[in-house]
């Protein structure tokens, strides 16, 4: 959604951070969905979108699952917006994240028109602000002391 945004409106967009962003939809996303899909099923599991998402979590859960995994968003993809992206961006993704191969920020990284710089963490899955929040906040710190 922030790329996409941040190629909607290129002149207010100061700067962009994306992590673990998919530029496509691509068959390790589609397993990886359809994996948590049948592991929210697992008793205890929807407990935990409850606590991000109050009285909403069924419908979280459906929105992303059902939407990435609709025949009708296969072809979905960032290509013809992904240039229009200008500001300077940063792009951090984990090596071993299981909805997205290290070629989704790569296309990122190419795709924008500003300046631009990639991180892929070793040994870090999806949610690497969550693995590994020092480094995540200390790569976006740097990102941001050197584009001010």
């Amino acid at each position: 959604m922030s790329v996409a945004i941040a190629a909607a409106y290129p002149e207010r967009c100061q700067r962009l951070i994306s992590i673990s962003a998919q530029y496509a939809v691509e068959a390790l996303a589609l397993a990886g969905i359809r994996e948590a899909k049948a592991g929210f099923q697992q008793a205890g599991q929807m407990e935990r979108l409850d606590k991000y998402h109050p009285d909403k979590a069924q419908w979280v859960l459906d929105a992303w699952t059902e939407t990435w995994l609709a025949p009708a968003f296969q072809d979905w993809n960032l290509a013809e917006i992904i240039s229009g992206v200008r500001c300077p961006t940063l792009v951090i993704h984990g090596e071993l994240d299981e909805y997205g191969s290290t070629a989704q920020p790569q296309q990122i990284f190419e795709g924008v028109s500003g300046q631009a710089e990639l991180h892929i963490l070793e040994g870090l899955h999806h949610m690497p602000h969550k693995e590994q929040p020092e480094l995540v906040v200390a790569l976006i710190a740097e990102f941001h002391q050197t584009q001010c």
